[in-house]
């Protein structure tokens, strides 16, 4: 071989096994670094920081708490009566406003009354006439008894007398009947409020005829006080309730709005009805109130609640405590160490955001009622309580 072919081999594999060697210390510097790296995230990943979850809790208190039953129901005025004219005429006169409320006997229109003032007139003539007769035919009548006595009359002749007395007599009572009539004539032309309430719409205007038999009438007086509500119950709650009334107790009813927040009057139970409806299986029941403040309007849909019994001594949580699985109803109890515990309990009576526990709870533990999505058994929390949440936003806000 010649030596600059040599010389030239020996330099190429020189500078190969240089890359090689420089690759060689690449590698091994990587691989060392990045073992340094694994072993310091599996230490910081093998004991991570315990966080508590955030929870609002409250403490179950004794108290009583009231056994209701709800049913949807409807405000049913006790007495409606649409006002009609009794007698024809003309309208002259209207006194009541739309809206209005009047008293029972209060006039609320006039009919032109002259054609009844001239009846009236005519038929106190006609009796006065047959008076004057009647009394004229008693004088002969007397007159006669003492002419029979002294045998200067037939007996046939005081007979007829007898007889003619007893004609104007009744023609006296036919003028009498005809008489009071008129009157009564007279007193329907002025219509008064057959009841107390409050008049609707007016329907027909001053200036019309109207008729008795006309069947719109003048306007409607429906009474507001008191006033009914008639609900609905499933039949299988009407023996306790029947068991009440039979022992003569007074039953509270409230009414409240279409959302049940608000409560517009409190009332008692009236009475029940005399059958159960077999198409929905529910009994009506009728509830009577007050009513002073004109809160229930007729036709108008509100939610009764009765109540039946009231439980005293109860242990009462909030609803939004009670959760829900598939071994049954539990709670959140948050012990000393601010750890929470899953506990079994037996719900009762609910009644608006309050709940009746009847087992595995005891007065003044503390349970979750806000928060309970991320919790599981022993769980780390931080405790707020009801209170601390709803003074929060007034702080915020000053």
């Amino acid at each position: 071989m010649e030596p600059s072919r040599f010389a030239a081999l020996r330099r190429r594999w020189g500078i190969g096994l240089l890359a090689v060697c420089l690759l060689a210390g690449g590698v091994y510097v990587f691989l060392t670094r990045s073992g340094e790296a694994q072993s310091r995230t599996a230490k910081q990943g093998a004991s991570p920081p315990a966080r508590s979850v955030p929870v609002v809790a409250a403490a179950a208190k004794t108290g009583d708490i009231g056994v209701y039953l709800t049913g949807l129901g409807a405000v049913t005025p006790l007495k409606t009566v649409t006002v009609k004219s009794r007698v024809d005429g003309e309208l002259v006169e209207v006194r009541f406003r739309e809206g209005q409320i009047v008293r029972s006997g209060e006039l609320l229109a006039q009919i032109d009354p002259r054609p009844y003032e001239a009846q009236l007139i005519q038929a106190e003539g006609q009796m006065a006439r047959d008076q004057a007769l009647l009394k004229n035919a008693q004088i002969d009548l007397e007159r006669y008894r003492e002419m029979i006595k002294q045998d200067y009359i037939p007996q046939q002749q005081l007979d007829t007398q007898v007889y003619l007395v007893r004609q104007y007599e009744g023609v006296v009572k036919t003028d009498q009947g005809q008489v009071d009539n008129a009157k009564l004539q007279l007193l329907y032309s002025r219509i008064t409020a057959p009841i107390s309430g409050r008049v609707g719409l007016r329907l027909v205007d001053q200036g019309n005829i109207v008729h008795a038999n006309d069947s719109n009438g003048l306007a409607v007086i429906t009474q507001l006080q008191p006033i009914t509500v008639i609900f609905t119950i499933p039949e299988d709650r009407l023996p306790p309730v029947m068991a009440k009334l039979k022992a003569g107790e007074r039953l509270p009813v409230e009414a409240f709005d279409r959302e049940q927040k608000q409560r517009l009057a409190v009332g008692s139970l009236l009475t029940v009805d005399n059958q159960i409806d077999p198409t929905t299986g529910t009994v009506k029941l009728k509830a009577v109130f007050p009513n002073e403040d004109n809160e229930l309007f007729p036709n108008q849909f509100v939610n009764a609640r009765l109540r039946l019994d009231v439980m005293h001594g109860a242990t009462i949580v909030p609803t939004a405590a009670i959760q829900r699985g598939p071994q049954g109803a539990f709670v959140y109890v948050v012990k000393a160490d601010q750890t929470v515990e899953i506990r079994a309990v037996t719900v009762g009576v609910t009644e608006g955001d309050e709940a009746a526990v009847n087992s595995g709870l005891s007065p003044e533990e503390a349970v979750v009622v806000d928060g309970t999505e991320k919790l599981r058994e022993g769980s780390k929390v931080d405790v707020k309580t009801q209170t601390q949440t709803s003074e929060s936003p007034k702080k915020r806000r000053s």
